[in-house]
């Protein structure tokens, strides 16, 4: 019996250091999960017999169980890099069309702009639309915007932020008094002391500029707003809106009127505005909102704080970045920034149930449950470091001492059968 006790030790401390062996062979596999061994005894039993001495029959692999444990995080600088700071998994749909699961982040773009694997499985994800909402409530292989560029949008609405000098002079100026008491002359402020302007695009992407200027006017605490210098083409008698101010400097009007928030213009065709040459052909006035809600006439300088819209002209994809949340941002190279796409985490009751098929890659079984998917920062969801990898969670200095621990163990197993063998070996050459 004491033969197979010792061969039972050879075989499983032989076991144990095949899994030392692939720890140590993985210390530097992205999102590689350390293994251990786990040894049971066996003992011999029958019914009825009370085990008091019964030295039992040996040993053997109980489970390898693998640790899931949070690995270190490095930096890569890759923008597709993203590693998972908490719990959960990448879900995959491997090459045979199967699911799979990773911690591996380390990504990459096809041809087509599918995000893969270094196995060539696809990450899944929600897809979504420009502000990042889930457009589905399915899961699908996530495919960037790579072959084609961001279509041009036309401008809808304007916001201006800026503060008109209560000091400023009236307009128009005055006239010098003879007096007495004599009184200078005050000259005219040209129109574009007060002014500033920003381009609008058309439905094709075609820039037009939109000037603004505002002159002081005769009626206290009210400025009236004007498109163009040209007094040909926009006589300075006709505003196309004055902007009162109450004596706190806070604007009071005009007020918001549908469609157009404060003041509206109009791009070719309008009665306010005729400024883009290239788009004389254009039959379709494009009325564009003026909201200037926010505008204030303190006794400060004229000073612009904000001057923004909303259109712009096409441009072509130059860079993917990843969120926290998991939210893929493509920007492009007219400087527009949208969301193309939002990576989704997966969870089970029991990892350990969760069987390797390599390439850093988990299937499901029954044995870890149904999987979970949510998005990163959800609950019990970690959330994603983008530009970095999670690091193999083995400690090296341990699997080492494991090791030697392990080649003892296969020793001295070796050891008994050496000693049993000369037991026998005496009962043989009895005389």
């Amino acid at each position: 019996m004491a033969f197979q006790t010792g061969l039972s030790g050879l075989n499983a401390s032989s076991r144990s250091l095949d899994v030392i062996g692939n720890n140590i062979a993985n210390a530097n596999t992205t999102g590689m999960k350390a293994s251990r061994t786990e040894f049971g005894d066996m003992v011999a039993g029958s019914l009825n017999v009370v085990q008091t001495t019964n030295p039992g029959i040996g040993v053997y692999v109980a489970a390898v169980s693998q640790q899931f444990s949070q690995g270190g995080i490095s930096t890569t600088g890759n923008n597709l890099d993203a590693a998972i700071n908490g719990s959960g998994f990448f879900q995959l749909t491997l090459p045979d069309g199967t699911t799979g699961y990773t911690r591996d982040g380390s990504f990459k773009l096809d041809k087509d702009g599918f995000i893969k694997t270094n196995s060539g499985a696809n990450v899944m994800g929600y897809p979504t639309d420009k502000t990042g909402k889930p457009s589905s409530a399915t899961v699908q292989n996530l495919q960037m915007p790579t072959n084609k560029p961001i279509a041009a949008s036309a401008t809808t609405a304007i916001t201006a932020e800026f503060n008109l000098d209560a000091r400023a002079q009236l307009a128009a100026g005055a006239v010098a008094v003879v007096g007495p008491p004599a009184v200078a002359a005050i000259p005219a402020t040209p129109r574009s002391t007060y002014g500033t302007s920003l381009n609008v695009y058309d439905a094709a992407g075609v820039a037009s500029p939109v000037n603004l200027y505002f002159e002081k006017s005769a009626t206290a605490n009210t400025w009236n707003v004007f498109t163009s210098l040209d007094t040909t083409a926009q006589p300075s008698t006709t505003p196309v809106a004055t902007l009162t101010f109450d004596a706190a400097g806070k604007i009071t009007g005009p007020t918001a009127t549908a469609p157009a928030t404060g003041i509206g213009i109009t791009l070719k065709g309008g009665s306010i505005a005729s400024l883009n040459p290239n788009a004389s052909a254009k039959t379709i006035p494009q009325d564009i909102a003026l909201d200037m809600s926010t505008v204030t006439q303190f006794g400060t300088s004229f000073a612009v704080t904000n001057l923004t819209q909303d259109g712009y002209t096409s441009g072509e994809l130059t860079n993917l970045s990843i969120g926290e949340n998991g939210i893929i941002t493509a920007r492009y190279s007219n400087g527009q920034t949208q969301a193309t796409g939002q990576l989704t985490l997966t969870d089970f009751r029991n990892v350990q149930g969760l069987t390797p098929v390599g390439s850093n890659t988990w299937v499901a079984t029954f044995a870890s449950g149904q999987p979970v998917v949510d998005k990163p920062g959800n609950g019990k969801f970690g959330i994603l470091r983008a530009g970095a990898l999670e690091d193999s969670n083995v400690d090296l200095t341990a699997e080492l001492v494991n090791m030697m621990t392990a080649q003892r163990a296969y020793q001295a197993n070796a050891q008994t059968i050496k000693t049993q063998d000369q037991v026998m070996s005496t009962l043989v050459n009895l005389r």
